[in-house]
């Protein structure tokens, strides 16, 4: 008994410093923003206006802050991220996965701009998208499609859908690689007993790979929608929620309350609304793929 009292304290030892790195960096700021979105505080000196629940109130009916907007938006780009960003980085992972010439060489290229810098990447598209010299526009006028060409990153129609092309090469890559980690780990026997059965190729990735990836497929979906509501670095650099707020997503709002209008207790309300989504949607997809298993 004294023995493994002994062991649990050295245990507890060893884990003590990453505990109080993890509650230091991830669970007291979360309690700190849960406390200050209870206040109308400007972020300088003491919260002192206790209002409850009203910044809670304001952000689900007040026009003026364009949360659902921003919300909407993020629901979209996770809508769209799991139909088209999910489906891309499988089909990727399928034909990989069945060992191809060059398949390292291909892992690398598809993977290479997750490793690069979001903000590396925005001033990139940034050139892609510009109406005088950017390649887009060039190569419509080039096959004469001139009556195409767009202020791509300025037209509140086209905004949206011409910040979502960049996010999803950027991580197309990355589901890619999780998705190849779980077809590579498919034993080749099942592989094979399915072949002299007569099975085609189509027949082995739907009956034997993808319930065998099903778990990855799972994190793959919480990833993909968890990343789409938190998204915040590239669409800043590309629009910073504009133009007339078409782009603005939870986080650029969040950050115009804290450091533009000086509302530090609705950017902390906001904050908690996040995490409570994010949390929510990958207890909810969880659900959903233990129920279809």
């Amino acid at each position: 008994m004294k023995k493994l009292y002994s062991n649990k304290l050295h245990i507890l030892i060893f884990l003590l410093p990453a505990l109080i790195l993890f509650c230091g960096v991830l669970i007291a700021p979360i309690a700190m923003s849960a406390y200050y979105s209870f206040f109308d505080w400007n972020g300088i000196g003491p919260a002192k206006a206790f209002i409850g629940f009203s910044n809670y109130k304001e952000l689900f009916t007040s026009d003026s802050i364009g949360f659902m907007k921003a919300l909407g938006n993020s629901l979209l780009l996770a809508l769209l991220s799991v139909v088209i960003q999910l489906p891309l980085a499988l089909g990727l992972a399928l034909a990989l996965g069945k060992g191809i010439k060059g398949e390292r060489a291909f892992l690398s290229i598809y993977f290479m701009p997750v490793l690069i810098s979001s903000v590396v990447i925005g001033q990139l598209w940034l050139k892609i998208y510009n109406p005088e010299y950017g390649i887009l526009n060039v190569i419509l006028r080039a096959i004469g499609l001139e009556g195409l060409t767009r202020i791509w990153l300025g037209d509140v129609s086209t905004a949206l859908g011409s910040v979502l092309v960049p996010m999803l090469w950027q991580y197309v890559g990355y589901h890619m690689l999780l998705l190849y980690a779980g077809v590579k780990s498919v034993p080749p026997e099942l592989r094979e007993a399915a072949m002299l059965d007569g099975a085609t190729d189509a027949q082995v990735n739907r009956y034997i790979v993808l319930p065998y990836i099903k778990p990855i497929l799972r994190i793959s979906v919480i990833f993909a929608v968890t990343g789409s509501l938190k998204s915040f670095d590239l669409i800043y650099v590309l629009t910073n929620g504009g133009p007339f707020h078409s782009t603005e997503v939870p986080s650029t709002l969040m950050i115009s309350m804290l450091f533009l209008r000086n509302r530090y207790g609705m950017g902390s309300t906001i904050a908690v609304m996040l995490i409570i989504l994010c949390f929510g949607f990958a207890l909810l997809i969880g659900a959903i793929f233990k129920g279809e298993d």
